[in-house]
């Protein structure tokens, strides 16, 4: 059976860094965010991502960047996503500690920028998404379709 994914996702650059998640067990990254949930706004549904996530009160979410799609295959089943991406400051978090998981499959690092070919970021399209300048103002789209 197929499935569909809505998430929003969040960058957090700080100093040539970037906010990475890692569910443990597994060799991908991602950036945190999450699910969307029927009549939830993105930007809602951000800061109570992060908030679950990271144990974060103070998200403030500053521009929509783009978006990627991906599509991927489980156990004989083919897996849609659709991200939304934010540009995000989350306080009292910044490298080179790690913030602590507040859930219990998931940890956090910092990753350089210039090293993200190396963490198996997905979906990839976001590598790109992430080393874009910010003072580009064009949204960024990105597919692994």
């Amino acid at each position: 059976m197929n499935r569909f994914h809505y998430l929003v996702r969040g960058i957090c650059k700080i100093d040539g860094h970037v906010l990475l998640a890692h569910e443990i067990g597994a060799n991908d990254t991602f950036l945190p965010g999450g699910h969307i949930e029927p009549g939830e706004g993105a930007v809602e549904c951000l800061r109570r991502e992060l908030a679950e996530e990271l144990g974060v009160l103070e998200v403030v979410v500053e521009r929509f960047v783009g978006a990627v799609e991906a599509a991927w295959e489980v156990s004989g089943a083919k897996q849609y996503e659709i991200n939304l991406i934010f540009e995000v400051r989350l306080a009292g978090i910044a490298p080179p500690v790690p913030p602590e998981s507040q859930e219990a499959h998931l940890e956090f690092l910092w990753a350089r920028l210039d090293d993200l070919q190396h963490r198996n970021l997905q979906p990839v399209p976001l590598v790109d998404c992430i080393r874009r300048s910010p003072g580009e103002r064009e949204p960024f789209w990105g597919s692994t379709l």
